[in-house]
């Protein structure tokens, strides 16, 4: 027992505790803004690594890719000014069904820095999973890879509401080229919408969780907390100099909000 505890009644203490404690949500608050862009705006932006991974290219001499927080700002931003060039609107759905990799958190943030709903879907689903989750929630772009694009394409007729499906890889690169790195976030709300996560359908179909931006804030305590604080000295800049791992797929809310999302909150 501390001395504060010693000085007051434990009841007391708790209940004092619970009284003073609350959520500092802003009014305005963008997870692509506070997990992204504001590292890629620092000075060090262009040498502070966001990513470390393998790509097709180092996979064979066991070598990695790092990647910075303003190579992954400027590629989201490019890939936000496609997206509305597509006519992708702030609240509009736009379908993400890709493994862990650079890409996919470029096509997070472009999808939520536009105010856009990213919907994550697992590179496991078949064409039905895949058919219920697109004709459900509306989606309008599907993000994928050439891995997944057969079964995307199988079902594509099936989806009305569908305009485009976009494959990462050397095509959609040239496409970007040709787009502007600037970008204007665009402004939202800290309850406005952010992500889709579909429930599993163990009983009966999957049911979309329509997740808020301000969801990360309170995400981030477990987050820190379990991983011993990461060094993390509770200011605006973290002095931490960790490398996460992410095993966790970012189809899922373990993956993304407990990874992804998080390590980047962090920078």
């Amino acid at each position: 027992m501390t001395a504060l505890q010693k000085h007051f009644n434990t009841a007391d203490f708790y209940q004092a505790m619970q009284d003073g404690f609350l959520w500092e949500v802003p009014e305005y608050f963008n997870m692509a803004q506070v997990c992204c862009q504001r590292w890629a705006n620092s000075p060090k932006g262009d040498t502070t690594i966001a990513i470390i991974a393998e790509t097709p290219e180092t996979l064979s001499s066991h070598n990695f890719a790092s990647f910075s927080y303003a190579s992954l700002s400027h590629k989201a931003q490019q890939l936000s000014n496609l997206l509305s060039q597509l006519g992708i609107q702030k609240g509009d759905c736009v379908a993400i069904v890709m493994p862990q990799c650079f890409d996919t958190a470029v096509a997070y943030m472009a999808v939520l820095q536009m105010g856009a709903v990213a919907m994550p879907l697992s590179t496991l689903f078949g064409p039905d999973a895949l058919a219920y989750r697109l004709q459900d929630s509306n989606a309008k772009i599907v993000l994928t890879d050439a891995v997944s694009l057969a079964d995307i394409t199988s079902i594509q007729n099936d989806c009305p509401d569908l305009l485009q499906v976009l494959v990462t890889g050397p095509d959609l690169d040239a496409q970007l080229t040709h787009q502007n790195k600037n970008f204007e976030l665009v402004p939202t709300l800290a309850s406005d919408a952010a992500i889709l996560i579909y429930t599993s359908g163990t009983t009966g179909n999957p049911k979309g969780a329509l997740i808020p931006h301000q969801a990360l804030i309170g995400n981030l305590t477990g987050f820190i907390c379990s991983q011993n604080w990461l060094g993390f000295d509770g200011k605006t800049n973290p002095k931490s100099k960790a490398v996460f791992w992410s095993p966790a797929d970012w189809a899922w809310t373990g993956g993304l909000m407990d990874a992804l999302l998080p390590t980047h909150y962090l920078g």
